[in-house]
C-alpha cells in the first residue's frame, strides 16, 4: 500500500511520519501532482497558518488536484481546516471541500484549545473499535462549525466539528499521531479503509 504525505511545508509532518511507522508504513513526503494522484491514501496533515498554506497549494498547483482525488484522504488539523470552504484565520478561502466555514474561538477561555478533549457523538469507520469518548490530543485557534458533515463532535468554549467527512475525505481536528493508543488506532483504521 502506497501512502502519500501532502508536503506543503505545515508542521507536523515528521511526527505524522513516525506515526505511521510504528504501524509498519513508511510513507512518501510529496508535493508532486502525480504521486499524491497514485497513492493508494493520502494523508493532509498541517500545523501553521492558513493564508500561507492555501497560497503554497496554489503555487504549487495542487488545489484541484486535491479536491480531485478520489482514494481515501485524510485531514489532520490545519488539514481539516483547509478542507472546509472559508478560514476567519487572515479571511482565507479554502478548498470548499466541506461546505462550512472555518472561525476563530471567541477568547472566553484559553486561546489556542491545547491538550486532551474527548470525541463524542462518533459516527465514521475512523473511530471503529475506541468505546465511548475516546480522548484525542488538540492544539488549534480555529475550528470548524457543525454541519452534515460532522461526524465527532467536541466541546471547547463551544461545540464544534471535532472530525469531518464527506465521500472519500476524511479529517480529524485532534492530532491522530500525538494520541497515543487511540490515535494509533484512528490511523489504523483509515489505513484500512
Amino acid at each position: 500500500m502506497s501512502v502519500v504525505i501532502v508536503n506543503y511545508n505545515a508542521g507536523n509532518v515528521q511526527s505524522v511520519t513516525y506515526a505511521l511507522n510504528r504501524l509498519g508504513v513508511e510513507p512518501l513526503l510529496s508535493d508532486d501532482p502525480s504521486e499524491i494522484q497514485s497513492a493508494d491514501k493520502v494523508i493532509f496533515p498541517g500545523v501553521g497558518e492558513a493564508s500561507t498554506a492555501m497560497n503554497f497549494l496554489r503555487q504549487k498547483g495542487l488545489t484541484e488536484v486535491i479536491k480531485d482525488l478520489k482514494q481515501p484522504v485524510f485531514g489532520v488539523c490545519l488539514g481539516l481546516q483547509l478542507m472546509c470552504k472559508h478560514s476567519e484565520e487572515n479571511d482565507t478561502d479554502c478548498l470548499g471541500i466541506f461546505d462550512i466555514e472555518v472561525k476563530k474561538f471567541e477568547p472566553k477561555l484559553k486561546v489556542p484549545q491545547m491538550g486532551w478533549n474527548t470525541l463524542n457523538d462518533t459516527k465514521s469507520m475512523l473511530f471503529e473499535g475506541l468505546g465511548d469518548e475516546p480522548y484525542v490530543y488538540f492544539v488549534h485557534s480555529y475550528y470548524a462549525e457543525l454541519s452534515a458533515y460532522t461526524t465527532a463532535t467536541t466541546d471547547y468554549i463551544n461545540p464544534f466539528s471535532a472530525a469531518l467527512q464527506k465521500d472519500n475525505f476524511y479529517a480529524l481536528q485532534a492530532h491522530p499521531e500525538k494520541s497515543g493508543k487511540v490515535g494509533e488506532k484512528i490511523l489504523e483504521n483509515f489505513l484500512r479503509l
